[in-house]
C-alpha cells in the first residue's frame, strides 16, 4: 500500500470515555502521526442504541431539542438529529440510563412517556419517515409510556390512567389505541435496534436486560407479567414474539404495534443513512471499533456491520477497541484482520477509560505502521 493510502474510519464510541466522533479524531491524529500524508474519511457510526443521534449530527443531520418526560417523571432535554424530512430519534435521549442518578434504578416504574413526546417533536419539526434507534433504556414498560404520549387510553377497571412504569401493567383493564395522533400513520417509522429478543419469556426484555436496569429476581417475574397481560390485552400476543419486539424494555413492541414500525438491523439502518457503502467503496483501508470487541459484536453490532460491508466491497478491515474479549478466529469470521486493543498498552481497565484518547493515538500509529 503506497504512502497516498486512503482510510475510511467507521467506528463506534467507546461507551463511558469516547464518542464516536472522539474516536474518529484520536485514530486520524495517530495515523497522521506516522503517515502525515494519508487520506482519511471519518464517518462515525452507531447501531441504534446511545450515540446514534450524535452519530447522524457528526454526519450532516441537524440537531434539534426538545424538552420531555425523563424515566422518572421529571422533565429532561433530549435530542434528535433531522434532514431532508428524515429524523433520528434515540429513545435513551428520553429514557436512558443516563438520566438516572448513580446508583439509583427504578425497573418497576421507569417510563417511556418521554420517548412519545420527542417522537411528536419530530413530526411537528416535518419529519416524515423516523429511524427510531432504541437501546440503553432505563425502562421495562413495554413502551406503554410511549403509546400514553402518542394519544393511547391505558385504563385500569376504575377507568383511571395505569401508573407509569412496567410494574402497574398488570393493573391494565383496556386499551385504546384509536386515539394516537393521527399524524403518525403517514410517518415511515423503521425500528433500528441491536437485539431481536421477543417482548417475554426466558428471552424477554425482562429476564435478559431488567437486572441491568435494577430489577430483582422477584420483580423480574413482576415485570414479565406485565408485559404478556399488556399484550393480551392490546390482542396482540402474536407481535409480543416479533423480532424486535423485546428490544429496550419492550418498547419495540409498542413501537411495532403502535407506530407499525417495520425492524431492522440498526447498523444495516445507519450505514444506508449514512451512505456508509459508497465510503467504504473509495477507500484502501476501512478502521472501525467499539469500546469493547467481545460475542455481542459478533451479533448485530455496529463494528460487525461495518465490517461485513467492507468485505463484500474487497476491502480489507482492522478494529480498534478498549478491549478485546474474542479469539483471532472469530474476528477472521467477522471479517476483521486484526484488532487493536487499548489493554494492549495499559493494563488497568480504569486507566484505559480515563486516558483513552491518548492511548488510542498510540493504537493508531502502530495500525498505521503495521498497514500504510
Amino acid at each position: 500500500m503506497t504512502t497516498t493510502a486512503r482510510v475510511l474510519i467507521a467506528a463506534d464510541k467507546f461507551k463511558g470515555s469516547l464518542t464516536a466522533v472522539e474516536v474518529a479524531e484520536r485514530v486520524t491524529a495517530g495515523i497522521r502521526a506516522v503517515r502525515a500524508d494519508t487520506g482519511i474519511e471519518a464517518v462515525p457510526v452507531a447501531d441504534g442504541g446511545d450515540g446514534t443521534v450524535a452519530a447522524a449530527v457528526a454526519n450532516g443531520f441537524e440537531r434539534r431539542e426538545a424538552e420531555v418526560t425523563g424515566p422518572l417523571g421529571a422533565p429532561v432535554t433530549a435530542a434528535y438529529a433531522l434532514r431532508d424530512g428524515t429524523a433520528v430519534v434515540e429513545m435513551a435521549e428520553a429514557a436512558g440510563l443516563q438520566h438516572l442518578p448513580p446508583g439509583v434504578f427504578a425497573p418497576l416504574t421507569a417510563t417511556t412517556y418521554g420517548v412519545g413526546e420527542l417522537l411528536l417533536a419530530a413530526v411537528e419539526a416535518g419529519a416524515r419517515g423516523i429511524i427510531f434507534g432504541v437501546g440503553g433504556s432505563a425502562t421495562t414498560d413495554g413502551g406503554a409510556g410511549m403509546l400514553a404520549a402518542l394519544g393511547a387510553q391505558l385504563l385500569d377497571e376504575d377507568g383511571d390512567p395505569v401508573p407509569h412504569g412496567g410494574g402497574p401493567l398488570r393493573e391494565l383493564a383496556t386499551a385504546d389505541l384509536s386515539g394516537l395522533d393521527a399524524r403518525l400513520a403517514d410517518v415511515d417509522v423503521v425500528l433500528a435496534s441491536d437485539v431481536d429478543n421477543p417482548l417475554t419469556g426466558p428471552k424477554g426484555a425482562a429476564a435478559v436486560y431488567g437486572p441491568q436496569k435494577g430489577a430483582s429476581e422477584q420483580d423480574v417475574d413482576v415485570l414479565d407479567t406485565g408485559l404478556r397481560h399488556f399484550a393480551e390485552i392490546l390482542g396482540e400476543t402474536e407481535r409480543a414474539d416479533s423480532p424486535g419486539a423485546g428490544a429496550a424494555g419492550g418498547i419495540g413492541f409498542a413501537a411495532l404495534v403502535g407506530l407499525k414500525a417495520r425492524f431492522r438491523p440498526g447498523i444495516e439502518v445507519l450505514m444506508e443513512e449514512l451512505s456508509v457503502a459508497e465510503a467504504i467503496a473509495r477507500a484502501d483501508l476501512v478502521v472501525t471499533g467499539e469500546g469493547s470487541l467481545d460475542e455481542q459484536t459478533l451479533h448485530g453490532k455496529a463494528p460487525a456491520g461495518v465490517a461485513a460491508a467492507a468485505r463484500e466491497a474487497g476491502k480489507p478491515v482492522v478494529a480498534v477497541c478498549g478491549r478485546l474479549a474474542i479469539g483471532k478466529k472469530d474476528l477472521k469470521a467477522a471479517g476483521i484482520a486484526q484488532a487493536y486493543a487499548l489493554t494492549d498498552l495499559e493494563p488497568d481497565v480504569s486507566r484505559c477509560i480515563a486516558e483513552a484518547g491518548p492511548l488510542l493515538e498510540k493504537l493508531a500509529a502502530k495500525l498505521a505502521e503495521d498497514h500504510l
